[in-house]
């Protein structure tokens, strides 16, 4: 049986679960694949549920309410003049903040 088509039973096989533990290059016990076998198959299960919810009439969403922009629009206003900003600095050098070289000259 293929793995694209359920079991008529709509329940994963043993064998499912080995072939994609082998496919998946995962070492499997005989009881891990009974545990794995009934997860896989209660997560396939809601799935389908949420499969069926979905319906032709429902636009898909990214979020469960509207959102709105909150930014307040673009306005200039007036900003400092170079020596306002400058006036509280403890040093500065050709009208710029000067402050201590971190780095070595590098060319």
């Amino acid at each position: 049986m293929s793995l694209d088509t359920p079991p008529p039973s709509g329940a994963i096989t043993r064998d499912e679960v080995a072939h994609l533990a082998r496919l998946a290059r995962l070492a499997v016990t005989d009881d891990e694949l009974d545990v794995f076998a009934g997860q896989l198959d209660v997560i396939l299960g809601a799935v389908a549920r949420v499969g069926e919810v979905a319906a032709d009439d429902i636009p898909p969403t990214s979020h469960a309410v509207p959102l709105s922009n909150v930014f307040r629009p673009d306005e200039r206003r007036p900003g400092l003049t170079q020596e306002q900003a400058l006036s509280g600095a403890p040093a500065v050098e050709d009208g710029r903040f000067r402050v201590p070289q971190i780095l070595g000259e590098e060319q």
